[in-house]
């Protein structure tokens, strides 16, 4: 199977791209219209697409389908493409918890050959960004996948055998990444309510890095987190004031009252810090 084909279920603005770079390697890249917008159908013929008139089709002359959908209904996709009777490779590459992820290799394996695990960092890979495809699964079939995207825009990394492992660490990069957006959106949104949006953004820019870069801070954020969680709940008022939604740092607050028992603690290590948060 050196170029085979491949199917997109169902190509978004990320799903569009990577699937167009699976064209590289593949004898075709498959789509179905069917219950799919007008942007969408845009989308697929503009990164060169095969449209396909029916899923059934689809699943019968793909070798490899990629699962790209809303993450609310990776469950439903997959249990329509098991119900065809897909007997190829299934990549499993939606933001779903590992849980899920297992549950939907349960659905399909063993009539597909296998299910991996997928999980795509990055932005779309079009006009010379790049996004990584993690993968986890039995061996033989990341490497199908990672042969798929040889040479292409998308980067492949295999984190183990275990279906769920792509899944976490797409999650755990998410937790942050995303939520770390909504918290400059209400620091923004209550400085500017002030007056003080441009200072604040001149402080910010003093500091380049991410603290998810930093996970030895973790320990020090522990043992401040008795004056902290305060501090966020008064900030949490100020936010309610100005007519944004205080929810976060009101979970924050919660978050930081599992450490209060380590005042102050210059002893207290990452692991330490990570267990009390695990099981308070």
């Amino acid at each position: 199977m050196d170029h085979p084909i491949v199917g997109i279920l169902h190509p978004g603005s990320m799903g569009a791209a990577v699937a167009a770079c699976a064209t590289v390697n593949a004898t075709s890249v498959l789509w179905c219209p069917a219950g799919r917008s007008p942007a969408t159908a845009a989308r697929a013929k503009q990164h060169g697409l095969e449209s396909v008139p029916e899923l059934g089709e689809l699943l019968d002359r793909a070798d490899i389908v990629i699962s790209l959908c809303p993450p609310a209904v990776a469950e439903d996709l997959a249990a329509e493409v098991g119900s065809h009777g897909f007997g190829g490779w299934f990549v499993e590459a939606n933001a779903i918890a590992p849980e899920r992820t297992k549950q939907i290799e349960d659905l399909l394996y063993p009539g597909a050959k296998a299910v991996i695990d997928g999980g795509v960092v990055g932005s779309p890979p079009v006009d010379g960004k790049t996004a990584t495809l993690y993968l986890s699964g039995r061996a033989a079939a990341t490497g199908r996948i990672e042969a798929l995207f040889s040479g292409t825009a998308v980067r492949t990394r295999v984190l183990g055998t275990a279906v769920g492992q792509a899944s976490a660490l797409k999650l755990s990069y998410t937790s942050f990444q995303k939520a770390s957006r909504i918290l400059a959106a209400l620091a923004i949104g209550v400085a500017r309510e002030h007056g003080v949006d441009q200072e604040l953004l001149d402080i910010a820019a003093k500091r380049a890095g991410s603290y998810l870069a930093e996970p030895e801070y973790i320990a020090k954020t522990a043992a401040r987190a008795w004056r902290w969680g305060p501090e966020l709940k008064e900030a949490a008022d100020v936010l309610a004031a100005a007519g944004l939604p205080p929810e976060m740092l009101h979970a924050a607050a919660t978050t930081l009252a599992r450490w209060d028992d380590v005042k102050d603690d210059s002893e207290l290590t990452l692991t330490d810090a990570l267990n009390r948060l695990a099981q308070p």
